[in-house]
């Protein structure tokens, strides 16, 4: 009932491209004669990232998703989160299997189901954990309570799953190394041999036909390296070292312009992010 209601009151006013969209609400008696409460939300014909990214040895995965997919698909949560973040919402399950892929292969964040208002966070005095596992922020182990930065700590760790194909919770980490020790490490000239070998497979298939297909291989390389660092420093275990969302998603245009070649538009985004701040793509 806690989560429905959660879930309810999150998506009462919720409107976004990148946000899944609920359809109705049930609250009736099954033919067991128990509560029965459900909603409906547009159907995702794609399934979840999840289903993309990983198989349990019982179904294949759908197929590989190529570099320039898992770039929109970054974008568009980075969208959905600065979105939830304006109406003080804080999601707090942020993991492949709540992104969800339409027909056209853009993803909608879903499952409100732990979703925080900041008015209501604010007014609560003790503090559950809640979340999955390995996406969850380590302040809130310690009795941190949820935030906005939370999130960002859960995209950060999704960004870097994207790019590698390895899940927080892989066998290969323990005795200290984490998905985020994993791929700072890697920074910046080890890079390409962490990225998950079929988005690499993708890519080839995708630059086979294209004549400058060497040129896109090296600014995806580029790409790799700033988003890569941009999981990096989002996955910190401080919240105040994390970045902001909205900076999150204005870099991401600006590695999306890089890849597509929009030097002119992203020579814009450069001068903006110095006017504002610091970039943390400084590798250029």
């Amino acid at each position: 009932m806690r989560g429905f209601m959660s879930e309810c009151e999150a998506m009462r006013n919720i409107r976004h491209p990148n946000i899944v969209r609920i359809l109705t609400c049930c609250s009736s008696i099954d033919f067991k004669g128990l509560d029965f409460k459900a909603l409906v939300y547009e159907y995702m014909p794609h399934g979840s990232l999840d289903k993309w990214l990983h198989t349990d040895g019982r179904e294949p995965l759908w197929r590989n998703l190529n570099f320039s997919e898992r770039l929109n698909i970054a974008i568009d949560v980075a969208s959905a989160l600065v979105y939830l973040c304006r109406r003080s919402i804080i999601h707090r399950d942020i993991t492949p299997g709540n992104i969800l892929l339409d027909g056209a292969m853009v993803a909608r964040v879903g499952d409100f189901g732990l979703a925080k208002l900041l008015a209501e966070v604010a007014k609560t005095r003790t503090v559950v954990m809640m979340g999955s596992v390995g996406y969850i922020a380590p302040e809130y182990a310690m009795g941190g309570k949820p935030s906005t930065q939370g999130d960002v700590y859960s995209y950060g760790i999704l960004l870097l799953e994207m790019i590698t194909g390895k899940g927080p919770t892989n066998d290969m980490f323990k005795n200290n190394l984490t998905l985020h020790h994993f791929a700072k490490l890697a920074l910046p000239e080890q890079v390409m041999k962490i990225v998950d070998p079929r988005l690499l497979e993708a890519e080839a298939e995708v630059t086979q036909s294209n004549r400058n297909h060497i040129d896109r291989r090296n600014r995806m390389g580029d790409c790799l390296i700033s988003m890569i660092r941009i999981g990096v420093i989002c996955s910190t275990e401080s919240p105040r070292e994390r970045m902001d969302i909205k900076d999150v998603l204005t870099e991401m245009h600006a590695i999306k312009d890089l890849y597509l070649g929009n030097a002119i538009h992203r020579e814009k985004v450069w001068s903006q992010l110095l006017d504002e701040g610091p970039s943390y793509i400084n590798h250029y």
